[in-house]
């Protein structure tokens, strides 16, 4: 036998394993004949839908129930109608009055009446003065007067310089401090003052008249 120039080329060497794998194949394709199987389709069978029908439920219409009436029209107002021919029994009387260029018209001025106000004097020919004197004044004073408990224990003395208007009547309005020293000395001052009796009025020219007075409060501890 001639030699081969390649060992891959021989084919004797696979020529068993070739065989086996032919019959294994034939084997294969006998099995698969007998284990074939065949379904008859129905005809007509194809693209057939069941369909369920089912009744569908009539709803009842609603009736809708008809408006209330409208109200009834409110009653209108009767007017009644007079006629023209009618008299009226009262009837306005008009003057004719007849006005030319010689007609003299008159004008009556308001005048306002002007209040005017009251003066205070400071200085007077009669000054006021406390009844019975500046003695009693001393004395009411002292009498009244009551120091107070902040004052003391603070040891606060001093002058307090009120100052009041004592008008056509006497009476003491208007009561003020000029100066103060505190403590509660000025409203203590001011208590006295408004508390004290009708004055002798001060005169002017023979009138009473408004006079504004001062009057200093010496406040001491003793």
């Amino acid at each position: 036998m001639e030699q081969k120039k390649s060992n891959e080329a021989d084919l004797e060497k696979r020529r068993i394993p070739l065989i086996i794998m032919g019959v294994l194949f034939s084997t294969a394709l006998v099995l698969v004949a007998f284990e074939w199987k065949t379904y008859e389709t129905k005809a007509g069978s194809l693209g057939e839908l069941d369909v369920d029908l089912v009744e569908e439920e009539i709803i009842p219409v609603s009736q809708q129930q008809p408006p209330p009436p409208p109200p009834p029209p409110a009653p209108t107002t009767v007017i009644d109608i007079v006629e023209d021919e009618k008299e009226i029994e009262e009837e306005l009387v008009v003057e004719d009055l007849e006005i030319d260029e010689d007609t003299e018209v008159e004008f009556i001025e308001e005048v306002e009446e002007e209040v005017e106000e009251e003066q205070v004097f400071s200085i007077v020919e009669e000054m006021p003065s406390f009844p019975g004197g500046d003695e009693a004044l001393l004395k009411f004073l002292g009498k009244n007067i009551k120091y107070p408990a902040i004052a003391k224990d603070a040891g606060i003395q001093g002058t307090v310089y009120v100052t009041f208007v004592v008008d056509e009547k006497g009476n003491v309005n208007d009561v003020k401090v000029l100066r103060s020293i505190g403590g509660g000395t000025d409203e203590e001052a001011i208590r006295v003052v408004e508390s004290m009796p009708k004055w002798k009025p001060g005169k002017q020219r023979g009138k009473a008249v408004k006079v504004q007075y001062n009057l200093p409060i010496r406040f001491t501890l003793r």
